[in-house]
């Protein structure tokens, strides 16, 4: 299995062969992703900023996420990280960007959407790609795990 600081290098390769600026949406990772990204020395050269919207209104007034998608949908939901990704790339100078909203736990859970989901889109505001996890664990847990699909994700969204 690759390492965290593997996927990164890895990421920012081919970050910088493309010469994109990347852009992290974040939610229940609280800035996680953005900290890992830049805990790699030279990240500058391809790290453009990190939105960390944990409440509804962050989200729509930093990111530009519809009001009509959190209410129908949720804030953990598919739409709703698509308008992240859109947002994060549209009100920054980055290329292409990566958001997370989820439920970390202990509390906030439903049937629908237990503890642990967690919902991922990358790309650019014309286009993205999206999944959901099921993370197990602690509240802890299900964020570490979260920060690593996230680079993961984008190491797979760049190699494709």
């Amino acid at each position: 299995m690759t390492s965290r600081t593997d996927s990164i290098l890895a990421l920012a390769e081919m970050l910088q062969s493309r010469d994109l600026r990347l852009v992290t949406a974040e939610s229940c990772t609280g800035g996680g992703v953005a900290t890992a990204l830049t805990d790699v020395p030279g990240s500058s050269a391809w790290f453009e900023c990190g939105f960390v919207t944990y409440s509804n209104a962050a989200k729509i007034r930093y990111l530009d996420v519809p009001v009509a998608t959190l209410e129908q949908f949720g804030a953990v939901s598919e739409d709703t990280v698509r308008a992240m990704v859109r947002g994060a790339v549209n009100n920054s100078l980055g290329d292409i960007a990566v958001a997370i909203s989820g439920i970390a736990g202990p509390d906030g859970g439903s049937l629908d959407k237990p503890v642990g989901t967690v919902w991922f889109a990358w790309g650019t505001d014309e286009a993205q790609i999206t999944e959901c996890c099921r993370f197990d664990g602690s509240r802890s847990d299900v964020r570490e795990q979260a920060v690593t699909q996230a680079i993961q994700g984008l190491c797979h969204w760049l190699a494709s």
